[in-house]
């Protein structure tokens, strides 16, 4: 029960006395001195109470945390785990709320402090928690404060509410907008960061995604306003990453919208058992206030809703299917006929190929799932998409050419403002080394570095501009651009026109395109579900396989057959003259007719002359081994001719047999056969 300090026996002064001090927000830290100095004074009364100085421990480390859970306050999971040992003898607070403001944490250790006897202090009294009225008034305690958190915060967040609905409540502004003298949100008066954030929505239409945007800026600083710390509020220029560009796309402020309420925080237990607190983003429905026009704007709202589609449609992770690199045209918007599932995109030997993944399952596929190449599928309803094109489409590209140039007098007025930045922190710095006493040398040394930074800055900018200048190269005359918009095909095929163009361009036509194709059959039916609604198939042929695309035709070899004892350049003359080609469409030569016969086994025409014969003729006749022969031609002492299959053939007239014989005779390597020796004699 509430006692006096008299039931503190000796079995609780020799354990620990712990202080727990705890603030809950680090600003209550900095400016409630008091409140903290009061909470540390609590080790004096337990000194004063009997506890022995050597006893006496301090936990502090949940200054700045809110008592709201015991997640992140490692000072009170100490403090638990120090009572659960039977270390702790007496635990010293102000009040109860600053062990906790939960009714079940406090509950938990309450519980824990009855098993291992230990004492609760406050500024009221001493707590035995063996005694029940005791735990009734400490559970009291603890349900008033968590009403008395409920109470505080609810009144906060209604005067919060109350001054959002006004459209008056003030809170950090994204980069590109300032508060004037009178508090109201207004275009930041920096030019150039004017221009850096209309330039980011600029390259976001004109790309399509937050990486465009990115790859944009890859060579151009975006500003970033500085939150916390001794750069609090100010300016800094830096790389613009993926995560920065969705964020100005997402905020409804650039629109000129006063938005209070699109988060809210939730608490929810993980699988551990841990409660955390998540930050969730409300849908654009529920948004508490939302006051369009209540500030400059940067974009419209129709634009803001058109980019939030935009960026949803992006996001692969949710399904979709955005136009990305490679060559599949059709990629994302090809599904398969047969099981009705998207169909990937495949680089095999690095030719695409639209590949329906059950066709690799062995529970799940269908005979009629398959993988085509894509060139033929892309082929054919590209072609069909420019047919339909009507004549007064053409006119986007002019719009389109005066993008770009817009697009580019933007980008250079960009490298201006930086340039004219530069230039002013130049002689900003320049004004304050002149102004400083020569005498004071360490101060005239710093300002003299960082002039010389600064220079070097406006030098980097100068560069930068007149290498803008240079890459921006000047658009073609007005006729051109008209001759070359009337010519959609060409303007298809043109080498500056990317693969992504080409998809883009394919989408605003095309909804889907479904693959049907049977197993043996050479034929595929393309099914094209345009952006209207209306439905059309084509049937394009399957390439043949390369060995039977470039095998020989028929007629061919059967006209190489019939007229085996000509040579292959003359065969080659009279296939061209009868009007064959080849398997890969070439006129024939000798080679090609030489292939012919080695493939199909037709003889070789015998290619010696009058008087000549083969090596194996010559060796037969003299009485050697053919490879004699060859060594005699080979070093020179028997003449030969090469025919046009690379067959030897000798002029072997009776001097030089005569010749080869006594050659034999007189070697002491070889051994003649003498019968074949007298015959030839």
């Amino acid at each position: 029960m509430l006692c006096s300090p008299n039931a503190i026996a000796s079995r609780h002064l020799d354990r620990l006395a712990l202080i727990y001090v705890r603030q809950s927000t680090l600003m209550q830290v900095r400016m409630h001195t008091e409140s903290t100095a009061r909470q540390y004074a609590q080790a004096e009364r337990a000194a004063a109470l009997g506890w022995d100085a050597s006893k006496i421990v301090t936990i502090d480390a949940d200054l700045g945390l809110s008592g709201q859970s015991a997640a992140n306050r490692s000072g009170f999971k100490e403090l638990v785990t120090r009572v659960c040992v039977g270390e702790v003898g007496a635990i010293f607070g102000l009040e109860v709320s600053r062990l906790a403001r939960s009714s079940a944490d406090l509950q938990r250790l309450l519980e824990f402090c009855h098993i291992s006897d230990t004492l609760i202090i406050d500024a009221d009294g001493v707590y035995d928690l063996r005694d029940f009225n005791a735990r009734v008034i400490l559970g009291f305690k603890g349900t008033m404060s968590e009403a008395e958190l409920h109470v505080l915060a609810g009144r906060l967040q209604a005067s919060k509410r109350a001054a959002a609905a006004r459209g008056v409540l003030r809170f950090p502004l994204p980069v590109g907008y300032v508060f004037d003298e009178d508090g109201h949100t207004v275009l930041d008066p920096d030019e150039g960061i004017r221009a850096a954030v209309s330039d980011l929505f600029a390259a976001f239409e004109t790309s399509g995604s937050a990486y465009g945007v990115v790859r944009t800026f890859r060579d151009r600083p975006f500003p970033c306003r500085a939150y916390g710390g001794a750069w609090a509020g100010q300016i800094r220029w830096g790389r613009l990453t993926h995560g920065r560009v969705l964020g100005v796309l997402s905020n409804p402020a650039y629109a000129g919208a006063y938005v209070f309420g699109r988060s809210y925080a939730r608490r929810v237990v993980d699988a551990d058992a841990t409660i955390k607190t998540r930050i969730l983003i409300r849908p654009r429905s529920e948004w508490p206030v939302a006051i369009q026009g209540h500030h400059p704007a940067y974009i419209s709202w129709e634009r803001f809703l058109t980019n939030e589609q935009r960026l949803a449609a992006n996001n692969t992770h949710r399904g979709a299917r955005p136009p990305r690199e490679g060559a599949a045209l059709l990629q994302g918007i090809v599904f398969c006929g047969s099981c009705g599932k998207p169909m990937s995109v495949l680089y095999p030997a690095g030719k695409p190929a639209y590949d329906c993944s059950r066709s690799r399952s062995d529970h799940s596929s269908t005979p009629g799932c398959r993988s085509v190449q894509a060139r033929m599928v892309d082929a054919a309803v590209a072609e069909r998409a420019i047919a339909v094109v009507t004549p007064e489409a053409i006119r986007a590209s002019f719009a389109a050419a005066d993008e770009v140039a817009t697009r580019a007098a933007r980008a250079t007025k960009a490298f201006d403002l930086r340039v004219e930045r530069a230039r002013y922190e130049a002689t900003r710095a320049e004004r304050a080394f002149h102004c400083c006493e020569p005498e004071n040398r360490l101060v005239a040394r710093s300002l003299e570095q960082r002039w010389e930074t600064k220079l070097r800055e406006l030098a980097e900018a100068e560069a930068a501009l007149a290498a803008a200048r240079e890459a921006d190269a000047p658009l073609p005359p007005r006729a051109e651009l008209e001759e070359l918009a009337a010519d959609l095909p060409r303007l298809w095929s043109a080498e500056t026109t990317s693969d992504r163009d080409r998809k883009r361009l394919l989408r605003t036509l095309v909804a889907d395109v479904t693959l049907m194709s049977k197993p043996g059959d050479g034929q595929v039916r393309v099914g094209i579900r345009w952006q209207s609604g209306a439905t059309e198939e084509l049937t394009v042929r399957r390439p043949r396989p390369a060995p039977v695309a470039r095998r020989t035709p028929t007629a061919a070899i059967e006209f190489v057959q019939g007229r085996r004892e000509k040579g292959d350049a003359e065969l080659a003359t009279l296939l061209n003259h009868a009007g064959h080609v080849t398997g890969t469409g070439r006129r024939f030569d000798a080679k090609a007719v030489k292939w012919i016969r080695h493939a199909y086994g037709f003889p070789v025409p015998p290619g010696g002359a009058t008087g000549e014969m083969t090596v194996a003729e010559v060796a037969q006749a003299v009485g050697v081994a053919a490879d004699v022969i060859y060594y005699w031609i080979e070093h020179g002492q028997l003449n030969a001719r090469r025919d046009e299959h690379g067959r030897l053939y000798v002029a072997f007239s009776a001097e030089v047999r005569e010749a080869c014989v006594r050659r034999v005779v007189h070697s002491s390597h070889l051994k003649p056969r003498p019968r074949e020796l007298a015959v030839g004699v």
